[in-house]
C-alpha cells in the first residue's frame, strides 16, 4: 500500500492556487462516487473497499498539490483509475491469489422494500458487467452520475461527439440486456 502514494505520478508543474480543501471534505462529498467508479472499473466488491481506501490516501498525501485545475471529480477519477491499473499489475503479477466469491449474500431477513432494492441493484451491476468497458464508463458517469458530457470527454480523453456517441450505443446496449434478462426470467417462470 505505501508503495502506491510514492508510486502516484507528480505534476512537474510547480501548484497553482485552488480553493482551499481539506481532507474531510472531499472525502465525505466525494467518497460513493470514488467507490462507484471503482465498481465501474470491474473490481469485485472486496477490491473495491481496498481501492477506495488507498484512492483517499492517495488524496490525503497529494492534497495540497491539488492543483484546481480541474474539478475535484476529475482528480479523483484519474487517481482511481490509476489504482485500478495499480491493482491490476498486482494481481496478475500473483496469479496464486484465488479471488473471493463476490456472490456471497446477507442472508439476514429484512424488509421486502430493502431486499426489492439489493435485488434490482445487483441485477443493474450484472447488466453492467456485460457490457463493453467504454461504453460502461460513458454510460456511468452521465446517466448515473449525472456528469456532463464535456466532463467525461475530458477523463477519458476523447472529444464530446464521442462521448455522446458512446452513451448512444450504451443505452442501446444496456436496454437490449435488460430485455434479454426479462425474457429468460419468464421462460424459467411456472
Amino acid at each position: 500500500m505505501s508503495g502506491i502514494v510514492a508510486e502516484f505520478p507528480l505534476s512537474t508543474d510547480p501548484p497553482a492556487r485552488a480553493p482551499a480543501l481539506t481532507f474531510e471534505e472531499v472525502y465525505e462529498q466525494h467518497y460513493r462516487f470514488v467507490w462507484r467508479v471503482l465498481r465501474t472499473f470491474g473490481l469485485s466488491r472486496t477490491a473495491v473497499d481496498d481501492a477506495t481506501q488507498d484512492v483517499f490516501v492517495v488524496v490525503h498525501r497529494r492534497l495540497p498539490e491539488f492543483e484546481g485545475r480541474s474539478t475535484v471529480r476529475t482528480w479523483l477519477f484519474r487517481i482511481a483509475s490509476w489504482v485500478v491499473a495499480h491493482e491490476r499489475r498486482r494481481f496478475r503479477s500473483k496469479p496464486e491469489h484465488a479471488p473471493i466469491d463476490d456472490d456471497i449474500s446477507d442472508a439476514s431477513p429484512g424488509p421486502f422494500d430493502v431486499a426489492a432494492r439489493s435485488q434490482a441493484l445487483r441485477e443493474v451491476e450484472r447488466l453492467l458487467s456485460l457490457m463493453d468497458e467504454e461504453k460502461r464508463l460513458v454510460f456511468v458517469l452521465m446517466d448515473l452520475e449525472e456528469m456532463k458530457a464535456a466532463e467525461v470527454a475530458e477523463l477519458l480523453e476523447t472529444n464530446v461527439n464521442t462521448v455522446y456517441s458512446r452513451l448512444r450505443l450504451a443505452r442501446e446496449q444496456f436496454r437490449r440486456l435488460l430485455e434479454a434478462s426479462h425474457a429468460s426470467r419468464k421462460g424459467k417462470e411456472p
